[in-house]
């Protein structure tokens, strides 16, 4: 009966021991969970490419990317690449949630102005991004205009209309009483109106920018001959499959940073600070 006893602990002891590794080190934890499944990717397509003999025009081995990382690393066009392509981020998105964020208050505090306007937000909505491309380069010309053009336009809508949803969604009595303690038409929007509608707002950046991220990917592609897309276009043009591949990690990698460095922590603080969820 003892062995028996101390067998059937045994099974146990693995999932208790991984569960208390997570209680001490959840980060670490978190980490390896995260980068497990991309290093499972890596070996798999290593397998791949070397077992199937894949000509490297189609698709090139790891060891070839990495060499052609390193290259681009090495004679800085990567870094300018990547600082041409932030910066266009930056730029259209700043412009967006400038304009945005009012229009969006100025929606959801105003009956007349919601119902105008939200049928208009609903259309554009689903064209904003790539859809526009062809005609930004019109309007403004290959180069900084048009491609900011697109980033503003797939961030404008989406932040605009989250604002109006976070604005009505704030209980109607929470404003009464707000009124009744003095609270003038500064004091509402400031302390009320935009804290209330913010966590929607910072939901509304984070989603937007996603959609930014792929339309600034495919308008280099097209409008510039600087940026990460552009790397890929070019890259193409001279069968450089190892650089195409390259390119697109760097694209992912950027974005993962971005999402979970800064705009996840962000929305998480976002709405920890407004009550709608309990800290860890």
């Amino acid at each position: 009966m003892g062995n028996e006893s101390q067998q059937s602990c045994r099974p146990a002891a693995a999932p208790a021991a991984a569960v208390a590794a997570q209680a001490r080190f959840p980060r670490i934890v978190a980490a390896a969970q995260f980068v497990a499944p991309l290093l499972f990717l890596l070996l798999l397509w290593e397998l791949v490419v070397r077992a199937f003999g894949v000509s490297p025009r189609i698709f090139p081995d790891v060891e070839a990317v990495a060499r052609a990382g390193w290259e681009t690393i090495q004679d800085g066009t990567l870094v300018r690449h990547i600082g041409a392509s932030l910066g266009r981020v930056a730029v259209g998105t700043v412009l967006a949630i400038a304009i945005s964020i009012p229009l969006g208050v100025a929606m959801g505090l105003s009956p007349v102005v919601s119902s105008f306007l939200t049928p208009l937000f609903r259309f554009f909505s689903v064209l904003a991004g790539i859809a526009w491309i062809p005609i930004a380069t019109l309007w403004f010309g290959y180069g900084f205009g048009a491609i900011t053009f697109v980033i503003f336009n797939a961030v404008f809508f989406v932040v605009a209309y989250n604002t109006l949803l976070g604005v009505a969604r704030i209980p109607m009595p929470l404003r009464q009483a707000a009124a009744a303690l003095g609270a003038g038409g500064w004091s509402m929007l400031t302390q009320v109106i935009l804290p209330g509608a913010l966590p929607n707002i910072v939901t509304g950046v984070r989603t937007g920018l996603g959609f930014a991220w792929r339309g600034l990917i495919a308008a280099e592609m097209i409008a510039t001959n600087v940026g990460l897309g552009y790397m890929l276009f070019l890259a193409r043009d001279f069968y450089r499959t190892e650089v195409i591949v390259f390119g697109m990690i760097v694209i992912g990698i950027l974005w993962l940073l971005i999402d979970r460095l800064l705009l996840a922590p962000l929305e998480r603080a976002t709405i920890e600070r407004w009550g709608l969820v309990d800290r860890a």
